[in-house]
């Protein structure tokens, strides 16, 4: 499993660590994601997704999983988004008709 947002996209980082004596030695920096269980309205239930605390409140504040994936273009998804975008479409057209 990745470590990668998958609202968001963001991912490991790479640089140094720079000590008093300026050694460089390599580091990694890890976002800070955390397993969040959204409520879909479309689907009826919940979404586990892992997501960066900055994408969780990215979600909240544009009111719900359902709202921000559909009012969020394709391009800037990220593939499992994507897919999750795509089934509530298809529950919404199946509640619609």
């Amino acid at each position: 499993m990745s470590r990668r947002c998958e609202i968001t996209g963001k991912a490991v980082l790479s640089g140094n660590n720079v000590s008093h004596a300026n050694n460089k030695t390599r580091r990694r920096f890890l976002p800070n994601l955390q397993p969040a269980s959204l409520l879909s309205d479309a689907l009826g239930h919940a979404v586990t997704l892992r997501l960066s605390t900055r994408g969780i409140r990215t979600v909240e504040r544009n009111g719900g999983i359902d709202a921000f994936l559909l009012g969020t273009p394709d391009r800037k998804l990220q593939p499992e988004a994507l897919s999750l975008k795509r089934r509530i479409l298809r529950a919404a057209a199946k509640k619609a008709a």
